[in-house]
Order: structure tokens, then sequence, then C-alpha cells
């Protein structure tokens, strides 16, 4: 507890009013009544500083400077008691504040900014669509880009605020390079709104289909398999409690700049168990159709494994090109990942292979090796599946073994300079190059 205050201290530091001096400069003390009003005024502000505001609260800054909550629940199916990360305060239930906002990294905003950066959420900002509401692009005041996620307003319900809180709970508990960046979220009202990391170059199944970017070389389609791959494992292995995204697909792999993966979309995130002796969580199916671990969908019971059977697929789609079903092929091919494997099994994977894709030794060997890889993790049994560590460290093998056999093949194809050097004449060079004339005397001069 602090200590109360001596009464020193219930005096001001400074005095500004011109009454408190006398007329007569000799004098130096003040009227015994103006020194009692000075000691009552002193008290009261000590004991203003010293009260303590109510719990679960922070005050933003805004034209109406509201006390907005920023305590939020736990997946409700988890069963997990809460834990504190960043600025957020995790407890059982919503406060009862009707305007909340959480600022989980540096950003703090209001719903009056949230408005203005989107340009009231104008359908030119609009950049995604998914089953929790629409994604727009936003710009702050000071100038930086942000994807503000907005909940559906006329569905809103007990689902999507489940979806809501998983979100934002998940995201807040996770930082990691390949992984989309929470930055705060706002609730307002009927508004439920998500502030996350801005990616401007769209998502994988975009670059896929050529939609977007100039098409995928096989050696950036694996360094996004990599990426993704250590996103997942991180999740699994280093956040605390570990997390199942149950989301992994192309639509949720958003493509840099540069041409790296960050994945995104925790709607269906599930917090694993802290409990070491469960090994596995009983829950309703979330997912999208073509990604869904059978195993799970037969069982109801959900384990990190439901994660690697999605990034199988994942894999099959990068090296394809295809999506997971696709209803123009033929019947024998709709399901691209049955297809694809058989393929393999006949050792033709390289009918297999994306059209888009260039033929050579080396980009042959990555799709042998990468759908190999998905093999393993398509496996009708979860404990056949290797862990997304594992596929990490075999997707840098394969990345390595592809950068020998290219940088090989060039060494084998280029020609020795010496067979195929032109002849020159050195007379004419040194006219041409240096403009000297034979039998005059010249010397060079280092600069």
């Amino acid at each position: 507890m602090r200590e109360t205050p001596s009464t020193y201290n219930l005096q001001p530091c400074h005095k500004t009013s011109t009454y408190k001096k006398s007329k007569h400069r000799g004098r130096s003390q003040s009227h015994p009544f103006i020194n009692y009003i000075r000691k009552l005024a002193g008290a009261f502000k000590i004991f203003s500083f010293w009260e303590k505001k109510p719990s679960g609260t922070v005050t933003r800054s805004s034209k109406s400077d509201k006390k907005v909550g920023i305590s939020f629940s736990n997946d409700v199916s988890t069963g997990n008691s809460s834990k504190s990360s960043s600025s957020f305060k995790f407890s059982n239930s919503y406060s009862s504040s009707s305007n909340r906002s959480g600022p989980v990294g540096t950003l703090t905003c209001s719903i009056e900014e949230i408005f203005k950066a989107t340009a009231n959420f104008s359908s030119t900002n609009k950049i995604g669509e998914g089953g929790f509401g629409t994604v727009y692009k936003g710009k702050l005041m000071d100038g930086s880009l942000v994807a503000v996620k907005r909940a559906k307003k006329n569905d809103y319900d007990k689902l999507l605020s489940m979806e809501f809180k998983n979100e934002v709970l998940a995201l807040s508990k996770i930082e990691h390079l390949n992984l989309v960046r929470l930055h705060g979220y706002v609730e307002h009202g009927d508004e439920r709104i998500i502030v996350l990391e801005y990616v401007g170059n769209g998502n994988l199944r975009e670059h896929l289909d050529g939609t977007r970017g100039n098409g995928l070389e096989i050696a950036q389609r694996l360094d996004v398999a990599i990426d993704v791959a250590h996103a997942i494992a991180y999740l699994h292995m280093y956040s605390d409690p570990p997390i199942i995204h149950r989301d992994i697909k192309a639509s949720n792999i958003l493509i840099t700049e540069k041409l790296r993966a960050k994945v995104a979309d925790f709607g269906f995130a599930r917090l694993s168990t802290e409990d070491p002796g469960v090994t596995h969580i009983s829950t309703m199916i979330k997912g999208t159709t073509g990604y869904l671990d059978p195993e799970y969908l037969r069982t109801y019971t959900l384990t990190e494994k439901s994660d690697v059977y999605s990034f199988g697929v994942l894999l099959v789609e990068i090296v394809t090109g295809r999506p997971p079903i696709d209803q123009k092929r033929p019947l024998k091919e709709r399901v691209t990942t049955r297809w694809a494997i058989q393929k393999l099994k006949e050792k033709e994977a390289i009918v297999a292979m994306d059209p888009m894709l260039r033929r050579s030794p080396s980009s042959n060997m990555v799709v042998d090796k990468v759908l190999e890889l998905a093999s393993r993790c398509l496996s009708s049994h979860r404990q056949s599946r290797p862990s997304m560590k594992e596929c990490a460290e075999v997707l840098w093998k394969i990345r390595k073994d592809f950068k020998d056999i290219t940088l090989s093949s060039s060494f084998a194809s280029a020609p020795h300079q010496s067979a195929n050097f032109p002849h020159r004449n050195a007379k004419k060079s040194r006219e041409q190059t240096f403009g000297i004339q034979d039998g005059e005397n010249y010397k060079f001069i280092s600069a």
C-alpha cells in the first residue's frame, strides 16, 4: 500500500494567484483563512490523485473522452483459464461497457478513426471477404496502412461473437514473422472490428490462379510452403498455450511484396489444453471443405495433426496450382489431392505439376518430394502424419537439394569461356577504347 502523504506535501509547490501576495513587501505570511483554504485544496488534489481507477478499463483519446474496457473472454469451448498478454486483460466475461477497444500492439484508435481510415467502409477499400465479415484497407492519420476486419452486422450472433473473441485472443498471444500481426480491436454498439497488419499483395490462391502477380515459380512456391510450415509449427510448439488454427487454406495465406507468406484468419482457432495428459479436444466441426481432416470429421476430436492434414492439402495445391475440389475437371480429377497422390504412386508426378511451372530436373525433383511429404500429411490416421516441425525440416532439405541441383545444372550447361571467347584485334581495341595510336608514349595513372 502507498503511504499517506505528509502534511507538508499538501501545500501546492507553486503559487500563481495574485491575491496571495501582500501589498506590503515586508509581510511574509498570508491571512490564516487563506492558508486554511489552501490546505483543503491541496488535500482534495492528493485525494483525487490517489483514487484508483476501476479495473479492466483504459482511457483512450477521442472527442467524447470516454473510458473503454478491454476485458476479453476466453474461447468458451476451451475451458482454459485466461492469461494476460500485451495490453489486454483477459477475464471470464465481457465488461459491461458497450464501447471497448483494445490496443494489442502500438495502435489505439476510436470507432470514428476507423470510419475515417476506411472512408466509411467504402467498397473501393474492400480487399477481402469471409465467413466472419469483410476486410477493408485503411489508412490511419499518420499515413500507415492497416487491414480492418469488420464483422457482419445483420447476422451478428453468438457464433460470430465467439469467432471474434477467438481471433483476438489467439492473435494477442502470438508474434511471428509469418503470422499476420494484430494491432487492436474496437467494439462499439453493434460494430465488431479487428485491426490487423496490412499485407497488400493478395493471397496465395489469387497468385496460383494468375489473377494476382506474374505467377509463382517453383522456388517461390517452396519458400511460401516453408513460411507456412514455420508459422504453424510456432503455433503448435511455441505459443502458450498451443494454438490449433483449424482453417489452413490458400486464401488464408497472404503474400507479401517480396513473395513471402503470412498466415491469417484465426476465427476458427482453438487454444489447446495445457494439461499434458489430454491428447485431443472434442468440439464441433469447423473448417473449409476440401481441407478438413477426415478423422476430425469422423470422431469430432481435434488435434494439432488436423492442421497437418490441411497443410498436406495446401502442399498439393501449391505444386498443382489447382484448388482442392475442382468441379470443372473430369470426375477422376475433381478431388485434387486424390488425383495428385495417385499420379505420384504411378511415378507420374510430372503430370500433376502446374502447367505454369517450367520443367527442369530441379523443379521435377521438388514436385516429387513435396508430393511425397503431402502424402504423409494426408494419412487417414493422425498417428502416421508428421509434426509441423518435421514438415518444415523436410521442406528445408528439399529447398537445399533444389538449389544444389540448379547450381550444378547451370555449371554443366555453361560453356568454357576460353573455347568461345571471340578473337580480338589488340591494336583496334586500343584505338577504340583509349584512343591510343601506335608509337605514342602512354601510361596509366591510378584514379
